[in-house]
């Protein structure tokens, strides 16, 4: 059986804050204990906070492609200005919306740039620098902190270019395998399996979606009884489709 575990931090988290003891701590008070073998699913926003990823729109200048974009598709041109620094190309502009390939290699919305979830009007998140390694600190100090083994998927929510509504998405991860390929093994039918490569940690992510509230301070959930093999090395960057095999680029 498969249990998703809500874990509700009280506190807003503030840079420089231990993410590791924030989430063992707010496990704890959601009367749940960290086991080993858990899967620990994080929202960016709190790896955002506590890396000091907040920007204050009010300390930028926009650049001339910013304001000319800004003008064309009606948005902050400070925003934008934010949106194209984080962003290695622009994929798409068109009815307000700004689709980007992050420097992570990610395509999504405004590249994960967001103003929801950060106090003051005037502030935006933005994403973790390097959400691999994000994951693994926090993997790591969950460990030292109850001598846990757990594996870490940071998460974001993205939209997709086939289906309506966005979904939870895995942006980084630590001592999981990104993906579960089935190449080589059969079918009910004795058909061997040639292309089935299932995408794991975004099951995961999107799983956990369903007990981590966008306004009810839940960032953080656990999901327990998945039977995967621990790793000592993992990365997301697995899953990003280069742009000679992505269809809608």
């Amino acid at each position: 059986m498969i249990q998703i575990l809500p874990v509700k931090v009280s506190a807003d988290v503030k840079k420089g804050d231990n993410l590791a003891a924030t989430i063992v701590s707010g496990a704890l008070n959601s009367g749940t204990e960290i086991l080993s073998g858990d899967i620990v699913v994080v929202a960016h926003k709190i790896v955002s906070k506590a890396e000091g990823r907040v920007v204050d729109l009010r300390t930028i200048t926009p650049s001339k492609k910013a304001r000319t974009l800004a003008r064309s598709q009606h948005k902050d041109l400070r925003l934008v200005e934010i949106i194209l620094r984080e962003s290695r190309r622009l994929v798409r502009a068109r009815n307000g919306i700004l689709i980007t390939e992050t420097r992570h290699g990610f395509v999504c919305a405004n590249s994960g740039v967001d103003q929801s979830n950060v106090q003051g009007a005037s502030h935006a998140i933005i994403l973790p620098i390097d959400p691999d390694k994000s994951a693994s600190r926090i993997r790591s100090g969950i460990r030292k902190i109850c001598d846990k083994e757990v594996a870490v998927v940071i998460t974001d929510t993205f939209g997709r270019p086939f289906r309506i509504g966005q979904t939870n998405v895995a942006i980084g991860v630590a001592g999981i395998d990104a993906t579960r390929s089935y190449v080589g093994s059969s079918d009910m039918y004795g058909r061997k399996l040639r292309v089935t490569e299932i995408a794991i940690v975004d099951e995961i992510a999107s799983a956990a979606e369903l007990v981590m509230g966008k306004a009810e301070r839940v960032p953080v959930a656990i999901v327990r009884g998945y039977q995967f093999k621990p790793v000592q090395k993992s990365s997301i960057n697995v899953l990003l489709r280069t742009k000679e095999k992505d269809l809608f680029r």
